[in-house]
């Protein structure tokens, strides 16, 4: 397998632990949540809030997105300019 896949070949060691992860129930490869890691913010719910939210007040401030969905003032400013259709439209 060396010679076929070189520097991404897994180790011995690695296929062992591998292989007893699975027969151990676990299926799948994805990391699973861990405590202390972050949970994501920004949700198709909550970019829907601030489209609708910026329609019926254009002048509404990152601060007042803020604090209506619960997040960061750097998450309320990064979800109209990158998630949301508005960013054309926002000076």
């Amino acid at each position: 397998m060396n010679v076929q896949y070189g520097d991404a070949c897994l180790s011995l060691q690695q296929v062992y632990e591998w292989t007893g992860e699975f027969m151990n129930g676990i299926s799948s490869v994805t990391d699973s949540p861990r405590p202390g890691q972050a949970h994501p913010v920004v949700t198709p719910e909550g970019i829907a809030a601030v489209e609708a939210s910026v329609k019926e007040n254009r002048r509404v401030t990152v601060n007042e997105i803020a604090a209506y969905l619960d997040m960061s003032h750097g998450s309320a400013h990064c979800v109209p300019f990158v998630f949301t259709k508005l960013r054309d439209n926002i000076i």
